[in-house]
Order: structure tokens, then C-alpha cells, then sequence
């Protein structure tokens, strides 16, 4: 007992100072070689999970656009493929939704193509169900692909095919086009 009351406080001693002292004596610079052949190259030149893009547009409106993943093969490819894209938009009459499962945005044309159904809605009743739809960033259109269905304060309506002129707030019906107005609920 005596001697171990003697040699443990030295042997703390030395491992104390040999820790404090190692990392003077060595170089620090560790160098290696990256060979270009054996580093995983990605395929896309984009690639995003859970995306999420928060904005104003041109009246200061906020917006938030959502995707579950997009992806860019190329640069060469001006076009971002979407999966589960949602958007909510802040109008003047309250908040708008729209869903659609896949869509494709290209940035030459500034133009997004919605795959699929899309489903609009906002909290002033509106309310539009239609399928595969492109929508010009440029001109601010709207065109539907397949036939459309909605509801709106007054009533409801459908027909085969859609336009619509966002920023001047024209919409199109086109082809077996349907309206029914609720007389009560106009005032």
C-alpha cells in the first residue's frame, strides 16, 4: 500500500504530461491521394428530399411551395422533375391550396406541367378538380388536359377543358360546359 501511494500519483504524473505533450511531437498534416475513377459520382445534377420554398410574388403575397423530392438529370436538361408538390398561396379574399401527386418544371419556358390530378382549393369556396395541367409563369395561363369539375360561393360547374388568365382573373370553360347557380347563395 505504501508503494502504490508513491507510484500512482507518478504514473498519473507522466500519462498526464505524454498527453499533453503527444500532440506537439507529431506533424499534424495528414495528406492521401482522391482517385477520380473510385469517387461515386451522383447521377443528377439536382437532387432534393422534402423540398421547401418560401417566396412572395408580385403583389407581395407570401406563397410556400412543397415537394416530397426533385431532381435535375442534367444541366443539359433544363427540366426538375416534382413528386407530392403542394402549394399555399396567400390571396386578398384568404389562404389557397393546390395538390397535385407529380409535376415538371422547365426553366427555359418558365413553365410548370402538373401530372396527374390536380386539386385546387381556397377558403373562400372555390373549390376545382381537374387532371394534368400546365401553367405559364410567363403569361400567368392556365390550361387544363382533362376535363374539369368545382364549386365556387354561388353554385357549382364542369366541363371538358379549362383556361384561365390568372392575373386578370378570366376563366375559360370549354367543351360540354355545365353551371349551377344557387340562387340563394348569390346575395
Amino acid at each position: 500500500m505504501a508503494l502504490l501511494r508513491i507510484v500512482l500519483p507518478i504514473a498519473v504524473g507522466v500519462l498526464t504530461a505524454f498527453l499533453v505533450l503527444m500532440p506537439l511531437t507529431t506533424g499534424g498534416d495528414v495528406s492521401f491521394l482522391l482517385d477520380k475513377n473510385k469517387v461515386e459520382v451522383a447521377k443528377e445534377r439536382l437532387r432534393l428530399q422534402s423540398a421547401l420554398y418560401r417566396g412572395t410574388d408580385g403583389k407581395g403575397q407570401p406563397f410556400t411551395l412543397t415537394a416530397g423530392s426533385a431532381v435535375q438529370k442534367s444541366s443539359a436538361e433544363p427540366v426538375v422533375r416534382i413528386d407530392s408538390l403542394a402549394a399555399r398561396l396567400q390571396l386578398s379574399d384568404g389562404p389557397a391550396k393546390v395538390v397535385a401527386p407529380k409535376g415538371r418544371y422547365d426553366m427555359d419556358s418558365q413553365r410548370v406541367t402538373l401530372v396527374g390530378p390536380v386539386n385546387v382549393v381556397s377558403a373562400d369556396g372555390y373549390k376545382l378538380d381537374t387532371t394534368d395541367s400546365t401553367i405559364d409563369l410567363k403569361t400567368r395561363q392556365l390550361q387544363s388536359g382533362g376535363a374539369v369539375t368545382g364549386n365556387v360561393p354561388q353554385g357549382s360547374f364542369s366541363a371538358s377543358h379549362l383556361t384561365a388568365d390568372l392575373e386578370n382573373h378570366i376563366v375559360r370553360l370549354d367543351g360540354n360546359a355545365r353551371l349551377r347557380i344557387v340562387p340563394r347563395k348569390t346575395r
